[in-house]
């Protein structure tokens, strides 16, 4: 079979895969989520942590529960950090400096998982185990919480009650994570993934040399890492490392996990809004857009240019050798469009053009199917725009199920659209004009404009994936994209949940003659269309000097 059939072969499998699970996980969710019974484990939680279960919240009270819950996360996880050495489990690693320790905290409780630091030798056991990784859950959770508290606002009418974030917190963490993440590493360990308590060993290599080998808990947290689109590794080679990735399978069932749950909460949206059509076309515009990108993707890497990939028979620098230049590609663009970030490949050596897709993905707002809970409230505001702009065009009160889109809520949708690309170009221009922050350039030109441009995105978009040829654990780079990092989460989260709670307090408006059909074709086209005019012309200047510009040199 020739690598572009096994490429197809790779492609056509993971989304057969996806379908298969759509509707039962989808179900599976809304049930964990409508479920009026608490399970014995939880309602300990809720007595320890002094919450009412059976209690609700307005979006704002949801919104500072959220906020509060961050914060408390957010703290821990620095001064976990910043006493490491003293742990159990350190290794002996000295405890992590504050800049960097800042950095990862508020990486890791964002839902981002930027890596500023080699891994296995910056941090202990311990506080990868108790720290990082249980940030994976539980931001991952926020995010689908979030997206929930969007979907009551459209199902509930006349009410300001949005559900209780700490019950869904819970729920989402301990009924949905959890089980699958438990079972998943058990599938990744059978596969060569290592899962022990070790130190590492000392072992000598072809050169005559020694080199000292890491082991510790990596399976558990590479499951949940990709799980929960969280994507920070174990190793600093990412998913590269044979010790998190060891074969050509695992890595499809890699990139399986970390699209899984994002292509499956629009079935779990359909169910909540009383419409399973309405998740369809969600989850068609969806795959539409995730279907372009990974196709763009794998023909730009496939292309030959220039002498040694021409010999090749495609770009093969940067690549993985055991998964080859398609498979690679398909994980870059899945990684990007997910909000994930794990990486299998050096994306900075990808062609000019190639590496402009996984910029392109995070610039869309990671919509295709976006983050766990981020991407669905995300393309649900795109939605909202898309009927605002269909009302305009015909004269006519938007609505989208059965609630009228005013002044309101427009408001809110356009702030959320316009923080991210905020974001990302101030951080880019201060980032270039800065001295400081130039002498963290190792690249010039175009190309070196890509390399920054790709960090603020990465950041603000909440993906943590890197385009390297940047040296980023410096002070200014760790307090900036930390900065980018948390705008990037928390105030599109304020937004989504101000609309949600917008659309609850209103009453249901009977479907007439003239309502746009949401489940309709024509408005997956619209959708797709206003998501990339919308989104991705924002960022078309900046593209336009960087990738573009390289890619036609």
């Amino acid at each position: 079979m020739s690598d572009t059939a096994a490429g197809a072969v790779f492609i056509a499998s993971l989304i057969l895969a996806l379908a298969l699970v759509y509707r039962p996980l989808g179900d599976y969710m809304h049930r964990v989520i409508s479920a009026t019974r608490h399970a014995r484990v939880e309602r300990v939680v809720y007595r320890t942590i002094g919450v009412n279960p059976d209690g609700e919240q307005s979006w704002a009270t949801y919104a500072r529960s959220v906020l509060a819950f961050s914060v408390v996360s957010l703290l821990f996880l620095y001064l976990f950090q910043r006493v490491q050495h003293h742990l159990l489990l350190s290794l002996g690693f000295p405890n992590v400096a504050p800049a960097l320790s800042w950095n990862t905290a508020v990486s890791f409780v964002t839902n981002t998982n930027w890596q500023a630091y080699s891994g296995e030798s910056t941090m202990g056991h311990l506080v990868q185990m108790a720290g990082l990784a249980v940030q994976n859950f539980v931001s991952a959770a926020v995010g689908i919480a979030v997206a929930v508290a969007l979907v009551r606002g459209f199902a509930r009418k006349q009410t300001d009650q949005l559900g209780n974030f700490w019950v869904d917190l819970v729920r989402i963490s301990l009924r949905v994570l959890l089980p699958i993440a438990v079972v998943c590493a058990i599938v990744l360990i059978a596969g060569g993934a290592v899962q022990n308590l070790s130190g590492g060993h000392d072992v000598s290599t072809l050169a005559g040399g020694t080199q000292h080998i890491t082991g510790g808990p990596v399976a558990s947290q590479e499951v949940i890492k990709e799980l929960g689109t969280n994507g920070g590794g174990f190793y600093n080679a990412n998913s590269a490392h044979p010790f998190e990735n060891p074969a050509t399978w695992t890595n499809w069932f890699e990139i399986f996990l970390l699209a899984v749950i994002s292509f499956c909460l629009p079935r779990t949206f359909g169910r909540m809004v009383g419409s399973n059509r309405q998740g369809y076309a969600i989850l068609a515009a969806v795959a539409i857009m995730a279907t372009g990108s990974v196709v763009v993707i794998n023909v730009l890497q496939g292309l030959h240019h220039g002498t040694v990939p021409t010999a090749v028979g495609s770009a093969t620098e940067g690549t993985e050798s055991r998964f080859g230049v398609l498979n690679s590609a398909t994980f870059a663009s899945a990684t990007t469009l997910t909000s994930t970030g794990a990486v299998d490949s050096f994306h900075d050596s990808y062609t000019a053009l190639g590496g402009a897709i996984p910029i392109a993905n995070m610039m869309l707002g990671e919509v295709a199917p976006g983050g766990t809970g981020s991407g669905l409230y995300g393309i649900l505001i795109l939605a909202v725009i898309t009927v605002f702009i269909a009302g305009l065009m015909v004269g006519r009160t938007p609505e989208y199920l059965g609630k009228k889109i005013g002044a309101r809520e427009v408001k809110f949708a356009s702030l959320y659209i316009l923080t991210t690309p905020a974001l990302v170009l101030i951080g880019t221009a201060a980032a270039i004009a800065l001295s400081s922050a130039r002498a963290s350039m190792l690249n010039t030109g175009a190309h070196g404009l890509s390399e920054v441009l790709y960090a603020f995105t990465s950041a603000s978009n909440n993906n943590g994936s890197a385009f390297a040829g940047l040296t980023v654990n410096t002070t200014w780079y760790n307090t900036a994209l930390g900065l980018c990092m948390l705008l990037g989460r928390f105030l599109p989260i304020l937004f989504v949940l101000g609309l949600a709670g917008s659309l609850a307090r209103q009453k249901s408006v009977p479907e007439s003659t003239g309502t746009l059909k949401t489940y309709q074709p024509l408005f997956v086209g619209m959708l797709v269309g206003v998501t990339l005019i919308v989104v991705l012309l924002t960022y078309l200047p900046a593209l336009a000097l960087g990738p573009l510009a390289e890619g036609i040199h």
